[in-house]
Parts: C-alpha cells; sequence; structure tokens
C-alpha cells in the first residue's frame, strides 16, 4: 500500500463490530479501509464471547445430563478439562485470524495492519511494521476500537501478574486455586467455569452478585454457583494483594485472607478511546455522545460504534449499531439521508434504548430483555411487574427438579411489554420472543394469541398473561 491512500471510510478497529460497519459500507458502494494491530474478528472472537462460552457449555451438557433419570444414571465421568480447552481453542481458530482476514478481503474491504490515530478531520495515520501511511476519508472515521478493562485502585495490586479475562479465557491450565475479583457477568461465568473444571474458587465483589439484574433471578445463579463449590464474599471490599511469586494473597475489608495460586480482575471495562488523538476535536476518552446514527456530536464525519460508543457494552448490540452506522454513511454519502433518522428507522440503534437483550451463560442462565422494573420507573413509565416460579410440563420434562423464574414488566399506558426477564436451566433460548414483543411493541391483545406449543418451556409466556389477567 503507498504511503497515502483516499478511501470513502475509514474503520478503527476490526472486532465483530468493525467487520460489520465496514461491511455495510462495502455493500453499499463505497470504499473502505478497516484497521487493526491485533486480530482481526477483536475481543469477541478470541478472547471473550466464544472463548468463554466454549469454557461453560461442556459442564452445562454435563450437568443437564445429569439433572434426567435415565440419562444421570449413564454420567459415569468428569470433565475432562484438557479436551474442554482443547475445544475451546477450536472455536478460537487457535488465535488464527486467517480465516477473518480471508472473509475481509473478500468482501473488497482493504486491510492494514497497525495502530491508528486521528491527525486531522476525516485524516487517519496508521503506524505500521513497514512505516506509517496516512489515510484520508472523503466521507467517515468510524471508531469501533472495543473496550479495556477497568483495573480497581487496590493497594499492591499493580504490576502483579494477575490474570485479566484475555488471560482466564485464553489459559492452557486448569489452576488447582483461583480467586475472582468482580461480581459482575464475566467474573460470575468464569467463576462457575473455573470451578466445574476443577479450582477451587472464591468470588469476591463490593456489591451484590449480577447486581443490575433481578434478585429473584441472582439468587438462583447464587445458589447455583454455590452448589458448585464457590466460596462467596458479597458486598465485600479487597484493601491489598501480594504475590510471592507462587500465590496471591487477597486481604478482604474485615481482614480475611484469600490465598490461590491464580487472581482474575473481572471489574468492568471502559470504552477503549486512549491514544487515538480525538482530543484534538474537544472529545474526552471518557467517552462519546453519539446519536442513534453513531454520529459523534458536533463532528458530522466522526462515527463511535459498539464498546468505543459506551452505549451497551454487548457484541450483538454492538454489532446492530454497526449496520446501522455503515447504511447511515452510505445513505448520507449518496444524499438519501439528511438530518437525524427516524427512530426504528435502517439508520437507527434505536433498539439500544428499548429492547436490548442480554444473557448471563452460568447454570442456570438469566435471559433479559428491555428494561427492569426499577429502570422503567426511573424512565417514567407508569408500569406494572407480574412474576412467577417457572415451573410447566414443558421445565419438567426439561430436568427434573427444574427451578426457574419468570418476569415481565408492562406499561399499562400502551398495554405493551417493557422488560421481560427469565432464570433458569436453558432460559436464553426463550429470549427472541421476549425481544421481538418489546422491540415490537406487540399490544398485550395480541400477544394473548401467540400460542406456546406444549409441553415447551415457552409455555410460561401463557402463565404470565394468564398471572397479568388475561
Amino acid at each position: 500500500m503507498s504511503p497515502s491512500q483516499n478511501p470513502d471510510v475509514v474503520v478503527i478497529g476490526a472486532g465483530a463490530v468493525g467487520e460489520n460497519a465496514a461491511a455495510r459500507v462495502a455493500q453499499g458502494g463505497l470504499s473502505i479501509v478497516l484497521v487493526e494491530f491485533e486480530l482481526v474478528g477483536g475481543e469477541c472472537s478470541y478472547w471473550a464471547c466464544m472463548p468463554s462460552k466454549a469454557l461453560l457449555r461442556p459442564s452445562s451438557a454435563l450437568h443437564a445430563a445429569s439433572a434426567v433419570a435415565g440419562s444421570r444414571e449413564a454420567v459415569t465421568g468428569t470433565l475432562d478439562a484438557q479436551q474442554v480447552l482443547a475445544r475451546r481453542d477450536e472455536f478460537t481458530s487457535h488465535w488464527d485470524d486467517s480465516s477473518q482476514v480471508e472473509w475481509v478481503e473478500g468482501a473488497g474491504i482493504t486491510l492494514v495492519r497497525g495502530r491508528a490515530r486521528l491527525t486531522g478531520e476525516r485524516r487517519v495515520e496508521v503506524i505500521t511494521d513497514d512505516g506509517a501511511i496516512t489515510l484520508e476519508a472523503r466521507h467517515a472515521v468510524v471508531l469501533a476500537t472495543g473496550s479495556t478493562p477497568s483495573i480497581p485502585p487496590i493497594d499492591g495490586l499493580k504490576d502483579l501478574p494477575y490474570w485479566g479475562t484475555r488471560e482466564a479465557t485464553a489459559a492452557k491450565e486448569i489452576p488447582e486455586s483461583l480467586t475472582v475479583l468482580g461480581g459482575g457477568v464475566s467474573g460470575t461465568e468464569l467463576a462457575q467455569a473455573y470451578a466445574r473444571l476443577g479450582s477451587s474458587v472464591t468470588l469476591v465483589a463490593r456489591s451484590a452478585l449480577l447486581g443490575s439484574y433481578p434478585e429473584p433471578a441472582t439468587r438462583l445463579v447464587q445458589q447455583g454457583i454455590e452448589n458448585d463449590g464457590v466460596t462467596l464474599h458479597l458486598n465485600t471490599g479487597t484493601t491489598s494483594v501480594a504475590y510471592d511469586g507462587n500465590r496471591f494473597r487477597v486481604t478482604l475489608a474485615g481482614g480475611t485472607v484469600v490465598e490461590s495460586e491464580k487472581l482474575l480482575v473481572s471489574t468492568g471495562r471502559r470504552p477503549a478511546l486512549s491514544g487515538l488523538g480525538i482530543e484534538q476535536f474537544g472529545l474526552e476518552p471518557r467517552g462519546l455522545e453519539t446519536d442513534d446514527s453513531g454520529q459523534v456530536s458536533g463532528h458530522p464525519w466522526l462515527y463511535a460504534v459498539g464498546d468505543a460508543a459506551g452505549k451497551v457494552l454487548l457484541t450483538h448490540q454492538g454489532k446492530y449499531e454497526a449496520r446501522m452506522t455503515g447504511d447511515a454513511i452510505v445513505a448520507r454519502a449518496n444524499g438519501s439521508l439528511s438530518g437525524q433518522p427516524e427512530p426504528w428507522s435502517r439508520f437507527a440503534a434505536t433498539a439500544d434504548t428499548y429492547a436490548v437483550p442480554q444473557v448471563v451463560f452460568t447454570d442456570p442462565e438469566i435471559a433479559m430483555a428491555g428494561r427492569t422494573l426499577e429502570a422503567a420507573r426511573r424512565d417514567g413509565l407508569n408500569v406494572s411487574e407480574t412474576s412467577l416460579e417457572l415451573a410447566v410440563a414443558g421445565s419438567s420434562l426439561h430436568a427434573d427438579g427444574y427451578e426457574g423464574w419468570a418476569q415481565m414488566i408492562v406499561d399499562e399506558d400502551r398495554s405493551v411489554l417493557v422488560g421481560v426477564t427469565f432464570a433458569g436451566p436453558d432460559v436464553a433460548e426463550l429470549l427472541h420472543a421476549a425481544t421481538i414483543a418489546i422491540a415490537g411493541e406487540v399490544p398485550l391483545h395480541r400477544l394473548w394469541h401467540a400460542v406456546p406449543a406444549y409441553p415447551t418451556i415457552s409455555e410460561v409466556w401463557l402463565r404470565l398473561l394468564e398471572k397479568y389477567g388475561l
């Protein structure tokens, strides 16, 4: 590639989100350069979604088989940790991105390997192994740089060889013992994964476990991971960390000391915006204000999507934003879109506000779409809450002693769902129905006619609507 290029659009970051933005731009007929300094495919493909779920799934399958009479008696062994890790390696393509690169090139996207920095309006400098390249975008620059871990200011932690989620999902061996700092989704999932793979696991959280989810749902998860042998210290601060070359010593508020072979710090993430040169435009690396098309306020040539935008730090939601942003850039370039896009149009990521689906892939799972009761009330909605134990013929057949919980939040002024939560084994597969009902604003009187097949776990929809009063 020559030292200077003039594509229509430059996308910085070739993770799943950047790939989606670039693909939509290319499909729209614009020329596109995609810049990445690590693996094409990004965090989700190699260090987050895919490997973490690959670590969790074998134990969930084994547990499911053990929960049904007949198959329970056929389960005679325990997890083979090395086979679990080998399967994980397959899902990460052994951290080789050649297939992803092949897809990028086949989509008509130009890939540049290197570190990118904005040096002016629509101007990007990329430092590669062979020198510097300047990219002058005709229409837009898209920031799809993902997020980076937030490290707590704990005494002694800095510079110690602790794990982040990357190290935990890419580990080659199962440690004899593991301490997890953080009770969010990643910390909870990985605590259970390693406990089931043979580690003695202790989880420490400054607040409740999975505090952004309804308490009846998190209570089921807490019971599940405690049954797997995870020791919990909730609503507990950490005062210091030490490492002697063999073991970590974590001192908790109150003086309790937890020792382990490995330490995982999973205390949240923040947009990865440092080093991009955005300060020259009066922007702060702490976060960007964007409209529903991803356009950065005050800078019509600059867009941010996915974790970089800081709205919803979920891969699937970032990919959704990227599709809207790519289409909006193409439409603005050809003159078919001016001003702000209409909500729920193909150029606006409206679901970020109203219909975000999310899953905690523990065993049992939590699956939630839309808003919690508290969030809906904060938004000023006149809402009601209906909840019940998930106990239907389908769940009873699914597993002996099945325990689950379901909740729906109804906007009473419009008679539509604004939030749904399920908790229990394998409830993630119920979630898309809830997402459709919320995003589509299906009136309850019409939802009543969506008959769940018998006998499936989806019967819980009927029970919720009956309890509501239909």
